[in-house]
């Protein structure tokens, strides 16, 4: 396909921020040949880098270094949020944004089903027994099969969660942004609900599973009020943003056995304060926000795949993927 004249004969800068790899440079290299490139990772992006910039892939240290960026017209972050990217005057007028979605899906379920059987089968007791060299059974277990299983947020990361617990034998119903009624959803799944769905089904949840970026609307989506709904035997796991949680709520529910557990991958405040209650509080599992990121190489690599097939769509005059809307921060 021929490319649009103007950007046939443009010469474009692209900084690109992620740490890859020299395989993974030559994949962006030839998805646009001819093009200049700065491969700097985050802390030592230069204001001049900044200025130059006419496409960004990848997040920057600061959302408001984008007041730098006076001839960007397409960021491409490499998160699935949003946050601080979409706030008014830091884009150029006519700049576009994109994030990653799609490309946290695998890593991110299989650590909330890693965390998940660490609580249900008690394996941090087990693990601090062994640490103390003490062979001591520590009693029942419970069934994650045949499990009440209620996502918070169904994009690609919840779904992904979703479709693998209906897999292990769990029954999986979804909440998600704009639905007003039980809407039509995936065969595997019982149903797809709207916020104010929430009060009637977290009764029944054994496993809450939230994966909402961080926004207005989101905002203490689990708080105490819907805290104090959950069952004895429900399990809390978040990986989306730590505001989405009553903290002082879970908090109090998890020292009163009012719930049966937590894992955050996501906490308010973050990173938690050394002296925060939190850490001490009984069957809570608490990660530093590695869920997602490069922990995972593969996840790297499918950024990369979206950035070079962007690339590609951008310079042939075709509507890149996973835009974003900035007023609601969703991909549009």
């Amino acid at each position: 396909m021929l490319l649009p004249e103007v950007r046939k004969r443009e010469r474009l800068c692209i900084l690109v921020t992620p740490p890859v790899t020299e395989e993974e440079k030559q994949q962006l290299l030839q998805a646009a040949p001819g093009q200049k490139f700065f491969f700097t990772e985050k802390p030592e992006v230069t204001e001049e880098q900044l200025r130059r910039a006419d496409i960004i892939l990848g997040n920057l240290q600061s959302p408001l270094q984008l007041k730098k960026c006076e001839n960007l017209k397409w960021i491409q972050l490499n998160n699935a949020g949003t946050e601080g990217y979409c706030e008014p005057g830091l884009l150029p007028e006519s700049a576009q944004l994109a994030n990653a979605t799609g490309a946290y899906g695998m890593a991110i379920s299989e650590h909330m089903i890693g965390c998940l059987f660490a609580l249900r089968k008690k394996l941090l007791l087990y693990w601090d027994n062994q640490k103390a060299h003490c062979w001591h059974p520590e009693g029942h277990v419970k069934v994650i099969e045949r499990s009440n299983v209620l996502v918070i947020g169904c994009g690609d990361i919840g779904m992904t969660f979703g479709r693998k617990m209906n897999a292990l034998g769990c029954r999986v119903s979804g909440i998600r942004r704009g639905v007003s009624k039980k809407s039509d959803c995936p065969e595997w799944m019982e149903g797809m609900y709207g916020m104010d769905s929430l009060e009637e089904l977290l009764p029944k949840a054994d496993i809450v599973a939230m994966s909402l970026p961080g926004n207005a609307s989101t905002y203490h989506v689990l708080s105490r009020e819907r805290i104090a709904l959950l069952s004895e035997n429900a399990v809390v796991l978040n990986v989306g943003r730590g505001t989405a949680i009553d903290t002082d709520a879970l908090a109090d529910a998890l020292y009163a056995g009012k719930i049966a557990g937590a894992a955050l991958d996501v906490t308010d405040p973050e990173p938690l304060p050394a002296d925060h209650q939190l850490w001490n509080a009984p069957n809570l599992l608490i990660t530093p926000h590695v869920s997602g990121g490069f922990s995972l190489p593969e996840t790297l690599e499918k950024i990369v795949g979206l950035f070079a097939d962007n690339l590609e769509r951008y310079f042939a005059g075709q509507p890149i993927e996973n835009l974003v809307n900035l007023q609601t921060g969703y991909r549009e």
